[in-house]
């Protein structure tokens, strides 16, 4: 195809072997004033080729490709030619888990082409797919390269490890765009005797998260699953809210209980950072600490002022790790957080002050 370039535009390189998808996403920024296909490729193979030769801003990169298959060819293009990829995937028996593991090799981000069964879902699917594009284009790859070697900076004892207490009662955990990754490092990082419950708000798209929980639960030595409703929460376990619902915090008096629901409908994510962290500051008080990791956008921010108010801490990943650093910058732009530390450090952070 044509690959006259733009300047001023985000030139990206689409990678799929589904023709049609090709020329849906062709047509999807027909008009679009700030993005560009400069040129498509089928498998593999052919797209590390046009990576090398045309050094795109970005990738739209599918999955399952014959030749050389997306998991593939993301880890040849991070180890050879470093580009902000965002990974077209589907729900299927094992997109969940593969999605997750193109994370972990370096991808931004990734779009559930699965979900696009109509007029108005395609419509959906491609401003998703604009804003992701835009996001990437944005990214340091360099701290996409690095999330591996992060992983390895620090390792803790497991075994009958003895913390000094600050009452705890529980750890809340907020991110977004990087998360995944970032979740994999830092719950690995805790011992099996690890005080206190992990809530965790992850934002992604429904179902997701099941595969999300499960492959956190076989890398930590903590227990980790997806959170249910009415479920009691208990020290040495984390909770992922499944998307699609808020996780709130009910306590009845010694005990504290998941309670899950779709309100408030207006939140811009569901579930909502905010929200989680309004709940326990309701529910905890002090006794909550929050931290807040790479993402786009502001959720968190609100719900950090309310743990503040209630004088709970709160922790926010450095600038120096974060892969999208608005989520941290706007709790740091709100409160004054009682620590910032990069990635391979949150972990200790959080033992250190729980």
């Amino acid at each position: 195809m044509n690959s006259i370039q733009n300047p001023q535009k985000i030139r990206v390189l689409v990678v799929d072997d589904s023709a049609f998808v090709r020329r849906a996403i062709l047509r999807m920024f027909e008009s679009c004033v700030d993005i560009q296909v400069i040129d498509v490729a089928s498998d593999g193979e052919m797209a590390l080729e046009l990576v090398k030769k045309l050094r795109p801003d970005v990738i739209t990169l599918d999955i399952k490709m014959p030749v050389m298959d997306g998991l593939k060819a993301l880890e040849r293009v991070m180890c050879e030619c470093p580009t902000p990829v965002v990974m077209l995937s589907s729900l299927t028996e094992k997109g969940g888990e593969n999605t997750l593991r193109a994370l972990e090799l370096g991808a931004v981000d990734f779009i559930d082409k699965s979900s696009s069964g109509g007029p108005m879902d395609i419509a959906t699917l491609a401003k998703e797919l604009m804003s992701k594009i835009r996001i990437a284009a944005k990214v340091d790859v360099g701290k996409l390269h690095s999330r591996s070697a992060a992983r390895e900076k620090q390792q803790f004892s497991t075994t009958n490890t003895i913390y000094k207490r600050f009452n705890t009662e529980v750890v809340l955990i907020g991110t977004s765009t990087g998360g995944p990754p970032a979740l994999q490092t830092i719950l690995s990082k805790f011992p099996e005797n690890f005080p206190c419950p992990v809530l965790i708000v992850q934002h992604m798209p429904v179902g997701f998260t099941t595969s999300l929980a499960e492959r956190l639960n076989r890398i930590s030595h903590i227990s980790v699953k997806e959170a249910e409703d009415g479920e009691l929460i208990l020290p040495g376990i984390a909770y992922i809210a499944p998307a699609g619902k808020h996780i709130k915090i009910k306590r009845c008096v010694k005990d504290l209980s998941v309670w899950l629901d779709v309100s408030p409908e207006v939140a811009l994510h569901r579930p909502s950072v905010d929200v989680m962290f309004e709940s326990a500051a309701l529910a905890c008080g002090e006794k909550c600490l929050a931290v807040v990791l790479t993402g786009m956008g502001k959720d968190g921010a609100l719900g950090a002022q309310a743990l503040k108010k209630a004088g709970a801490r709160v922790i926010t990943e450095s600038e120096e790790t974060a892969t999208v650093f608005g989520m941290p910058k706007a709790v740091m732009d709100s409160i004054k957080v009682d620590s910032q530390a990069p990635l391979y450090e949150i972990a200790a952070t959080i033992l250190k002050m729980i």
